[in-house]
């Protein structure tokens, strides 16, 4: 997998597909690899870019202040490296706070932007509570079996792991191949803890797509209304029947949500 260094620290990134540049940008405690399948399916109209960030997956792991803005300026340098001037943005959850402060703080480098199961934070977010929430994000260490365990039944909707029981093991055997670093993602969590952009969403000029699952256990679909009404012009998509990771439980409906907003761009920002 290519490496390049950003800002000091060194990131794991892949490139595949062709046609203009998207970049994917993963949550608190995922990788580059829950990208996999979405990524794989763009891959047929568009050259994407998924990275590691900082702190995550094979990238360094650096014991230093994080913050949102610093992911997203190393967003904004990896994209420089790899010869992208100017990019679709896809980021969910954590990765879409990240791609809020990448429109803001370098807004040429964003043709569109789509936030997927993510918040605005700050003090009018819509915080959800619960033993799902402090374990699928707690920062002691845990093993691969609890750590896969806790995020796949706060991340999916009971039914969902009902009818595909073995998204359970499969995310245990994803923490083991890529364990996480208990002090990184303590920084990580920390940064997403002090984001707030709810003042200066309406500074966001390129088209926006706002999309989640309506039974999101992890941040509350109502987080997506606030930032389609805080974004100029901003579409809304609520997908029922899927929790937080909606691209995964609900890949067509995901797909096909993200696709009809490209294509609605104008020629010039389009595909």
């Amino acid at each position: 997998m290519p490496r390049a260094r950003i800002n000091g620290v060194e990131l794991a990134y892949e490139l595949r597909g062709a046609g203009a540049p998207l970049v994917m940008i993963h949550g608190a405690q995922g990788d580059q690899s829950m990208f996999d399948s979405m990524a794989a399916s763009f891959a047929n109209g568009f050259r994407v870019l998924t990275f590691d960030q900082r702190g995550s997956g094979m990238s360094e792991k650096p014991d230093m202040d994080y913050s949102i803005g610093l992911l997203a300026d190393d967003a904004a340098a990896l994209m420089d490296q790899v010869g992208f001037p100017a990019a679709h943005i896809i980021g969910v959850s954590m990765g879409g706070a990240i791609a809020q402060e990448l429109a803001l703080r370098h807004p040429q480098k964003v043709l569109s932007l789509v936030l997927g199961c993510t918040t605005a934070g700050g003090p009018k977010a819509i915080r959800i509570g619960g033993d799902a929430l402090t374990a699928a994000y707690s920062t002691r260490p845990m093993s691969a079996e609890e750590r896969g365990r806790a995020l796949a039944e706060a991340a999916f909707t009971k039914n969902y792991i009902e009818r595909h029981p073995e998204v359970i093991p499969a995310m245990i055997e994803a923490r083991r191949r890529r364990p996480l670093d208990p002090v990184a993602l303590e920084r990580r969590m920390q940064a997403i803890l002090r984001h707030d952009a709810y003042d200066r969403l309406p500074r966001i000029s390129c088209p926006t797509l706002v999309i989640t699952g309506r039974e999101d256990a992890l941040i509350a679909w109502e987080n997506s209304r606030i930032l389609a009404e805080r974004i100029p012009r901003a579409r809304l998509t609520v997908i029922e029947s899927a929790g937080h990771c909606f691209w995964l439980e609900q890949p067509e409906q995901a797909n096909e949500a993200i696709e009809g907003f490209f294509r609605s761009l104008p020629p010039a920002r389009g595909r």
